[in-house]
């Protein structure tokens, strides 16, 4: 059993990582007094638990990360049979499990299932339509699977940001996807790994989509520009017209069930629109018949913890959608 003094050196370290102000104890750890208050603390979880043992599962709330801070955090297990103190294998969830009841712990922390208070689904919003057939103008990439496309963006220098690339980062994911993340654009480990969101924003996607009961692996990621922008800037205009035939022959490909546009470039492209992100969430917009959603970027949760209880609300409805 993992000693007081462990328990409480972990809550310290969540605390500090979570950026909040450490904790100071009136009375010296070790000491009768803190002795005497650590047994009557314990005798009076002790209680609670009781109360929480539900069909051998438990439920203990983590430290927040900040305001209404619902993600989950990295290296989630199962645990049952409280009592006795057995915890299952970690095991990889398939690409589409069935629905099931459950709790889950990440770094000794047991969370509910993700539908547990998911959000329902919101009305419709903005209808973007197939682009009408024209027999005088031919498309470039009508007939080019997605190694093409890759190929294509490999060799691309229609725009000013192949430049200064160190890799193009086509996307990555199986053509057979039901699911495709869109960002804005590759950042530094991108543009040096050639493969899209690696670096913390990355990480932390991968967090979201683990903790909804999705597989990387089974999700098509990719960003509206294939090139980084110097010092991460926003894509520009033209920059944007010059690369968007590549994301629109992926998701013709891909034929996916739902999209989720991340951030405000993701979401005006596949849009067409210049209204704000805010406005645009809450509602299941179409683009060429196919369910999109809009969130904020992962790089924005890293910036603004306030998102991520929206942006956690916003991946529930996606899963939803999904298993609909």
């Amino acid at each position: 059993m993992t000693g007081a003094r462990d328990l409480l050196q972990r809550y310290l370290m969540q605390r500090r990582e979570a950026g909040e102000e450490d904790l100071v104890l009136e009375q010296p750890f070790g000491s009768a007094a803190g002795r005497s208050d650590r047994q009557a603390a314990t005798n009076s979880e002790s209680g609670r638990s009781e109360q929480r043992h539900t069909s051998g599962a438990v439920e203990r709330q983590r430290p927040s990360t900040g305001p209404s801070d619902g993600l989950p955090i990295a290296n989630r297990e199962t645990e049952e049979g409280s009592r006795t103190g057995r915890v299952a294998e970690r095991q990889i969830p398939p690409a589409h499990p069935p629905a099931r009841q459950s709790t889950r712990r990440r770094s000794g922390v047991v969370q509910k299932d993700w539908r547990d208070g998911a959000p329902p689904i919101p009305p419709p919003g903005v209808v973007i339509a197939p682009p009408a057939s024209d027999l005088f103008t031919g498309d470039e990439l009508a007939q080019c699977n997605l190694e093409a496309v890759a190929k294509r963006v490999g060799s691309c220098n229609k725009c000013r940001l192949c430049d200064n690339r160190t890799n193009a980062v086509p996307g990555d994911g199986p053509a057979d996807a039901q699911l495709v993340v869109v960002g804005e654009g590759p950042g530094a480990k991108e543009d040096e790994t050639g493969l899209p969101f690696v670096g913390r924003a990355g990480e932390l996607l991968t967090d979201v989509l683990q903790a909804i009961d999705l597989v990387r692996e089974r999700v098509f990621i990719c960003n509206v520009v294939k090139c980084r922008p110097p010092a991460n800037r926003k894509p520009l205009q033209d920059e944007i017209d010059a690369c968007v035939a590549y994301l629109y022959r992926q998701i013709e490909v891909i034929q996916p069930k739902v999209i989720l546009a991340m951030g405000g470039t993701a979401a005006e492209t596949l849009l067409n629109t210049k209204r704000s992100l805010a406005s645009l969430r809450n509602r299941v917009h179409s683009f060429r018949g196919i369910q999109l959603l809009v969130t904020y970027h992962p790089a924005a949760l890293l910036r603004n913890p306030n998102w991520k209880k929206p942006t956690w609300d916003d991946v529930r409805i996606a899963r939803q959608l999904l298993d609909r």
